[in-house]
């Protein structure tokens, strides 16, 4: 029986199968010196391989789709991992908002002072009980929306500063029961002249008001001194129009409402008839020039620019010719042309940061100023511009004929990216695009230190803690101010967060408090908000719609803040949201509004969250036994803890106090004598 020829063939195929090459060899004993099995010694190692082989473009598309099943499989084995994870962690108690305020329109910002809530939106704000977040009055004068609102403490009255989309600024005057408008900054009849804010910035107490304004393609900063004892009067005792016989409504008032919160109604009117006195202006600043060749012929002319100290160290006093700076541009530029032969990117326009300044040893008053202002009122203007290595100093005393220049320039290393001024205004800190910080302490008049972020940090914004103790494992502040000791929390490009502290009797130390995201980008934090009632309580907004309250000294979040229903929120998510130290509350504005009613006439609905701290159990245990008293911090057990320099500090002051107790006691001694001698001396006299 013969066997047929496809037989034969897979046959051959068969023996092949399971012979190698190779001739056939006893294996050494050792085991390492056995040869490696090559695939190239084998055939085929599966039967159909050879008959089954795909042609193009099939077997093209068989790899794509194995590549797609692979990449599957590992997003499937992350999202596991991911939820194994989740499911590991330990959760922090997630509290919903205490109140909800709901609004018909999305607000645009938010503003708190005193025992008040202002909400800036459509045509103007609304006022708002903190206590109860009942509403009180609505004020919709305006045509166009409130951007951006500022409210400051005057003590008894409060001052407004809206800014509307058109950039238009109006300061309001908040006394009593009444509202009254002193002026819009810069509003001008002719519409191609008008000139847009953007950014304002109010003094502490409200003596001054600074703008940055801009038009005509130039940026310039606007400085007022604003009138506060002027309008008191004027408000005390309003001097109507001479042919206003009776008072009438404001047609742009609208019906008011009342709160009981307080035990007493409070209603709200707008008082357009009586006009209060127009702010002063004292100074237009501009952008520092930009460096050129000097016209100078000696160095006898630089130094007689700079006899008066007047913007030493800025560098615009210099003896270099234009030549040499066009000398030096060719040879950047053909050092590092690689790197320059892209598209040329648009110059950002120039800003300016600035601060209110009080009086210090740290900043010297002009010789001309007789007068400084009293304690308690800001004298000096800080001001630093965009891209500029200079921090400028102004003077505050001075008016608008005065020539503006400078009083000081402190210089930098580097362009200042960021500056701020701590709520107290005793500390200053400038962070350069190199991502060093420099510390001031402004009251005593020295640098606290020089620290530099870790490497590929760069500073996006800082902000200042209230200095406590950490006693028993708690946070508390203590009863007196400490000095020369600060704690400010520095949020990085990268979104890692970094807690900065420093003391006059040693260096100045940075610690992470939150690593940047490496795979999860949506837990990257986008901003934080320094909580004054709770000590080194931090809250902290990440782009997924998360709200954490974190403790800094532990540096682990203690609890979470989330309304009632999902976030659905836009990329990226810029927070509106406010933090009231009495009561001790935040506020957080809804960024996914929902829909109410009918498919058919369906509105949005806006809301703004009220968290309030004594709510929650956790934290009014906190809020409760968040002061250490002073006879806890002298004791012997706890001022052990404490650093050299701080016990040192106690026990001086102290002894000051002893000693100016003894003063005040001989000095009413001493009075007491004299009266009794000049008594002794009439009795003489007459006799």
């Amino acid at each position: 029986m013969m066997s047929s020829p496809r037989k034969s063939q897979t046959q051959k195929m068969k023996l092949s199968l399971t012979t190698r090459k190779v001739s056939l060899e006893v294996p050494i004993p050792t085991e390492k010196d056995w040869p490696t099995d090559n695939d190239g010694d084998y055939i085929f190692l599966d039967v159909n391989q050879g008959l089954d082989s795909l042609p193009q473009p099939y077997r093209m598309i068989n790899k794509l789709v194995n590549l797609l099943f692979d990449r599957s499989w590992e997003i499937i084995e992350e999202r596991d991992a991911l939820r194994e994870a989740e499911s590991n962690r330990i959760q922090p108690t997630v509290y919903p908002p205490t109140e909800e305020i709901q609004l018909n329109k999305k607000p645009n910002c938010m503003a708190v002072c005193q025992d008040f809530l202002f909400i800036g939106g459509a045509k103007g704000f609304s006022i708002y009980n903190l206590y109860n977040a009942k509403q009180i009055y609505v004020w919709d004068k305006l045509k166009v929306d409130v951007t951006s609102i500022c409210a400051t403490d005057l003590g008894s009255e409060m001052l407004l500063a809206l800014v509307d989309e058109m950039g238009i600024i109006r300061l309001l005057y908040f006394y009593k029961d009444g509202i009254f408008l002193s002026k819009a900054i810069n509003e001008v009849d002719d519409a191609s002249k008008q000139v847009a804010c953007l950014k304002m910035e109010i003094s502490q107490g409200g003596d001054f008001a600074a703008f940055l304004l801009q038009g005509a393609g130039d940026v310039w900063l606007d400085v007022y001194k604003l009138p506060k004892e002027t309008w008191l009067k004027e408000v005390g005792h309003p001097q109507f129009p001479s042919n206003s016989k009776k008072k009438v409504k404001q047609p742009n008032t609208l019906d008011l409402l009342s709160t009981d919160t307080l035990e007493m109604d409070v209603n709200i009117n707008f008082k357009g008839e009586i006009k209060l006195s127009l702010p002063v202006h004292i100074m237009k600043i501009k952008p520092p020039k930009p460096i050129t060749g000097t016209t100078f012929k000696s160095p006898l002319e630089v130094f007689a620019k700079v006899e008066d100290c007047c913007g030493l160290g800025s560098g615009q006093n210099h003896f270099i010719k234009e030549s040499q700076w066009e000398q030096q541009a060719e040879l950047f530029n053909a050092s590092y042309k690689r790197y320059l032969e892209g598209e040329l990117e648009e110059e950002p326009v120039s800003s300016a940061t600035f601060h209110f300044l009080f009086l210090n040893s740290i900043i010297a008053m002009p010789t001309e100023v007789k007068n400084p202002n009293p304690a308690g009122v800001p004298c000096v203007l800080g001001v630093r511009w965009t891209g500029s290595h200079n921090f400028f100093l102004y003077s505050l005393n001075r008016t608008l004929k005065d020539k503006v220049e400078p009083e000081g320039v402190w210089p930098c290393a580097a362009p200042i990216t960021v500056s701020r001024l701590s709520p107290s205004a005793s500390y200053l800190v400038l962070a350069c695009e190199d991502g060093v910080l420099t510390l001031w302490d402004l009251v005593e008049g020295f640098p606290l230190g020089v620290i530099a972020l870790p490497e590929g940090c760069f500073c996006r914004s800082i902000h200042f803690l209230k200095y406590f103790l950490v006693h028993k494992g708690q946070n508390m502040y203590t009863e007196d101010p400490v000095k020369s000791r600060m704690k400010c929390v520095v949020l990085c490009t990268d979104a890692s967060l970094h807690l900065v502290e420093a003391n006059r009797a040693q260096g100045p130390t940075s610690h992470v408090l939150v690593e940047r995201p490496v795979k999860h980008l949506d837990e990257a934090i986008c901003t934080v908000a320094p909580v004054l009632p709770l000590p080194g309580m931090l809250l902290t907004f990440a782009q997924n719609g998360c709200v954490c309250l974190m403790d800094v000294t532990k540096r682990e979040v203690i609890c979470a803040f989330a309304p009632g229903r999902d976030f659905h929120l836009a990329a990226p998510w810029t927070p509106v949201f406010v933090v009231s130290s009495q009561p001790p509350c935040f506020l957080l504005r809804d960024d996914s509004p929902h829909e109410t009613g009918s498919t058919d006439d369906a509105e949005i609905q806006n809301s703004v969250f009220y968290f309030k701290f004594e709510a929650y159990p956790f934290l009014k245990k906190i809020l409760k036994h968040g002061t250490i008293p002073q006879r806890e911090v002298e004791s012997m057990a706890f001022s052990q803890t404490l650093p050299l320099e701080i016990r040192c500090e106690h026990l001086l002051q102290k002894r000051f106090q002893q000693l100016e107790k003894n003063q005040m006691k001989a000095h009413d001694h001493w009075v007491r004598l004299r009266r009794y001698s000049m008594f002794l001396q009439k009795l003489n006299f007459r006799k």
